[in-house]
């Protein structure tokens, strides 16, 4: 079958999507926001509170940590009160907690307000992927593309909206994402209709036993190891590179831009000509090259390798996501919270280990062990190749047909 390009596939085609997606998807912008807001007005929050990196890196440990386990819950909230009451529901939670956020006198306060604010995200996000995946145009394909796109600019714009609010004060980027999320529970209020229930009720064990399928564990694996190295890059490089807002923004806005453009755009070129494990393996191998070379380089050399990680990250995300909704036979809501499950674990943990591991040793090691997380990845994916090798054969030419659209571009 001829591949055409997703912007330009007639009805199923990227752009042309209802109005139910398009407001989810906006919403997620704002939510993948939030993950990176605090990135430029690190430094700026630990002076504000009087805080140590240790203890401002909290917020970000805080959040994945609650979101990790809400994943347990999402689903089992989801088919009981239905997709659309699910995300109003995180979205409200959002807007509260971003805005007490922004209250906060202390450190502590931070911390807690951060965790409820994980709560409502974990709700809104694991949801929207999966109301995006039913109600788009084109199939699954173009739904991750579109999931993908928004996670992609929503990290490029949350450093960009923290660095313009935060060099006024550290408390605005908070009631500015507090605004945004409340706009985007008026947009889900007025396009999105209530989605299907599924059949059958999901029980909060469901996520753990899917994860007994071999693939999908592998795949919650070898993201686990990837997302340690992620996020040591997202949290405690803003302390080694110590710019003003401005210029920290600046950097993530261009590793956002990248990591948009690599996960949509570049990432199913690769698979298609490649296959997705190989493109996988490659990736991360890239990226803890990458790493280490920002640990052990000059301050130059640091900002253009946190730059150049956003494309690696950004291939990865897509390739993950693919291979977690489509490995097993459990439905995808269920195997993206078992999926999530395990890797947000990962997230919460290298905001509050890197910092501590620099104060028992020096500025590089962090580095080096999130390269070594990297190339752990790689290994999981290698290994246990023989568990993901057919879903990985069947991704794309699974994507190039579904629902008879062809959706990757040539």
């Amino acid at each position: 079958m001829q591949r055409t390009d997703p912007l330009d596939a007639g009805a199923g085609s990227l752009l042309r999507q209802p109005k139910a997606v398009w407001a989810t998807a906006g919403a997620s912008v704002v939510a993948f926001m939030g993950i990176g807001l605090v990135d430029p007005i690190l430094p700026s929050i630990a002076r504000g509170l009087s805080a140590t990196p240790g203890q401002v890196s909290l917020l970000f440990t805080s959040y994945f940590l609650i979101t990790a386990f809400a994943m347990l819950v999402t689903g089992w909230v989801s088919s009981r009160i239905g997709g659309r009451r699910t995300l109003l529901l995180g979205l409200a939670l959002v807007v509260v907690f971003a805005g007490l956020s922004g209250t906060s006198d202390s450190v502590a306060e931070l911390v807690g307000f951060r965790a409820g604010w994980g709560l409502g995200n974990a709700l809104f996000v694991s949801t929207a992927l999966a109301v995006i995946v039913g109600a788009a145009a084109g199939g699954s394909a173009a739904a991750i593309l579109l999931y993908e796109s928004a996670l992609g600019l929503g990290m490029a714009c949350g450093p960009l909206l923290g660095a313009l609010l935060g060099d006024a004060s550290w408390r605005y980027p908070f009631f500015g994402t507090a605004a945004l999320m409340a706009v985007g529970f008026l947009c889900i209020t007025a396009f999105l209709k209530e989605q299907p229930r599924p059949a059958r009720r999901t029980s909060l064990l469901d996520p753990l036993k899917a994860l007994g399928h071999g693939g999908l564990a592998s795949v919650a694996a070898s993201a686990f190891f990837y997302n340690y190295t992620f996020f040591t890059v997202l949290a405690f490089t803003p302390f080694v590179l110590d710019m003003s807002p401005y210029r920290s923004g600046a950097v993530f806005f261009a590793w956002g831009v990248l990591l948009a453009v690599f996960s949509v755009v570049v990432a199913p070129r690769l698979q298609r000509r490649f296959g997705s494990l190989r493109v996988l393996g490659g990736s991360l191998l890239l990226l803890a090259a990458d790493v280490l070379v920002l640990g052990y380089g000059d301050h130059g050399t640091a900002v253009v390798c946190t730059i150049l990680s956003g494309a690696f990250i950004g291939v990865n995300n897509t390739v993950y996501t693919e291979l977690a909704l489509g490995v097993s036979d459990a439905p995808r809501p269920v195997a993206s919270a078992g999926y999530n499950f395990v890797r947000w674990f990962a997230a919460a943990a290298a905001p509050y280990f890197a910092p501590r591991i620099e104060e028992w040793t020096d500025a590089h090691v962090p580095f080096v062990v999130a390269a070594v997380t990297a190339v752990a990845g790689a290994a999981v994916v290698a290994v246990r190749r023989g568990a993901l090798v057919h879903e990985a054969e069947e991704l794309e030419p699974r994507h190039a047909a579904e629902d008879g659209v062809a959706v990757f571009a040539d």
